[in-house]
């Protein structure tokens, strides 16, 4: 059991929560509680560490598959020294990285992309993950202004869906969007002077959704790029949704429409 949080591996498990630079170089991030211990596909584990309070409540499945990754027991105090969350569930996996490529991502006939620019709240990140798996997207491409993927925020709001929903990371969103309607694509921005409203059109044809930073929206030259400007009417003295929940109306109307709601 380690006892001490001057211990070398809890000293790099803290640096690699604080810095995605660190998770860049070693291409790996830590995910903790216990829904996304069953969530992670096990070969992707690299590490398992478990707090002595948690292994001795734990059922005995859980204490089988812990035994299977032969997890390194830590004292409950040296635990919470690693844990990015105030109530520790004393669960923690070290998971491998993987990142698939925009050819990858864009092969076959996506069911519908969520386009993020300068998205910089990890949790407005995880939450687009979920959402986006909940409505049924093929995948997320993103600046390098947005937040990281593997920002520990950003893995709690996805609530297992990092491992499911894949999102790459492009220098130049500008090329990846002319790519994207070359290929027939047709690419949505969401805009405050949209030139309609979303659900005035039909997003039964490969589709995508472009999401601009929370506080400025998309670049003009951005924006520009799209096929079209779309917008979420307002009432009251509401001027704008937060980003997350915007992305999760544009891509849940999508996908009652191929529901065949529409």
């Amino acid at each position: 059991m380690i006892t001490s949080t001057s211990n070398s591996k809890i000293r790099a498990i803290q640096n690699l929560n604080k810095k995605a630079a660190l998770r860049r170089e070693r291409g790996v991030f830590s995910v903790e509680g216990i829904r996304m211990f069953w969530e992670t596909p096990e070969e992707r584990i690299e590490e398992a560490y478990v707090s002595a309070g948690f292994l001795e409540g734990c059922d005995d499945q859980t204490r089988d598959r812990l035994s299977q990754l032969s997890a390194t027991v830590l004292s409950d105090t040296v635990f919470s020294a690693i844990s990015d969350t105030r109530t520790p569930q004393g669960i923690l996996l070290v998971v491998r990285q993987q990142e698939p490529t925009l050819s990858q991502l864009l092969s076959g006939a996506p069911a519908g992309l969520l386009l993020l620019e300068t998205i910089q709240d990890p949790g407005n990140l995880g939450t687009m993950i979920r959402a986006g798996e909940g409505a049924g997207i093929s995948g997320i491409i993103a600046n390098r202004e947005t937040a990281d993927l593997y920002n520990p925020k950003v893995i709690r709001a996805t609530m297992g869906s990092i491992f499911r929903v894949p999102l790459v990371y492009t220098e130049d969103l500008s090329v990846v969007l002319r790519e994207i309607r070359r290929q027939g694509i047709r690419v949505f921005a969401a805009h405050l002077k949209g030139s309609c409203t979303y659900d005035a059109l039909s997003y039964m044809g490969p589709s995508a959704f472009l999401i601009g930073n929370e506080a400025s929206g998309l670049r003009e030259e951005t924006a520009a790029l799209a096929d079209q400007t779309i917008r979420i009417p307002m009432l009251g003295r509401v001027e704008s949704l937060n980003a997350a929940v915007a992305a999760s109306v544009l891509m849940y109307e999508m996908a009652r429409q191929r529901r065949g709601g529409a």
